[in-house]
This record gives C-alpha cells, sequence and structure tokens, in this order.
C-alpha cells in the first residue's frame, strides 16, 4: 500500500523540480548574455598577443621583401657597372 503512495508522490515532486530549475534558468540567463557580451567586447592579453605576433611577422616578411627587393637591384646595377641604389630603411 506504502509503494502506491509513494508513486503519485514522486510524480508530483519531479515536476516542482522541473519548474524549479526553469525558474533558475530564467533567472542566470540575462546574466550570461551580459557576460557573453563582455567576453565578445574585450580583448583578453592572449589574444592581444597574438595580435601584435602577427603584426610583427608580417613586418618581419616585409623588412624580408624589401631586403630582397634591394639586394636584386643592386646586383643587376652591379651587371650594369653601377653603383647600388641605397639599403632599404629600416621604418
Amino acid at each position: 500500500m506504502r509503494a502506491l503512495l509513494l508513486l503519485p508522490a514522486s510524480l508530483l515532486l519531479s515536476g516542482c523540480y522541473t519548474v524549479a530549475k526553469t525558474a533558475v534558468d530564467v533567472v542566470t540567463l540575462p546574466l550570461k548574455a551580459v557576460s557573453a557580451g563582455v567576453d565578445a567586447a574585450t580583448t583578453s592579453q592572449s589574444e592581444a598577443d597574438e595580435k601584435r605576433g602577427r603584426e610583427l611577422r608580417k613586418a618581419e616578411e616585409e623588412a624580408g621583401k624589401r631586403q630582397r627587393l634591394w639586394a636584386e637591384a643592386c646586383r643587376k646595377a652591379q651587371a650594369r657597372g653601377e653603383p647600388c641604389p641605397p639599403p632599404p630603411s629600416g621604418d
């Protein structure tokens, strides 16, 4: 007899859990949305470091390209018997 009474009681209590969980989700949803917005709007230190590293690599690639172009121009000028042009500046 007792088992027959516990079964309906457990079903009713599971409904309370669902209602409570939904209430917690509704309350925490605005906080989660705000924190996601803040995360998207701010840059972490690691992201800033990665960006700076990309900028440095790009600058080094450009400097290398200028150096190679100068070396080629110098080689061609020397082949013609002319002096080399001034080397690229380190801007």
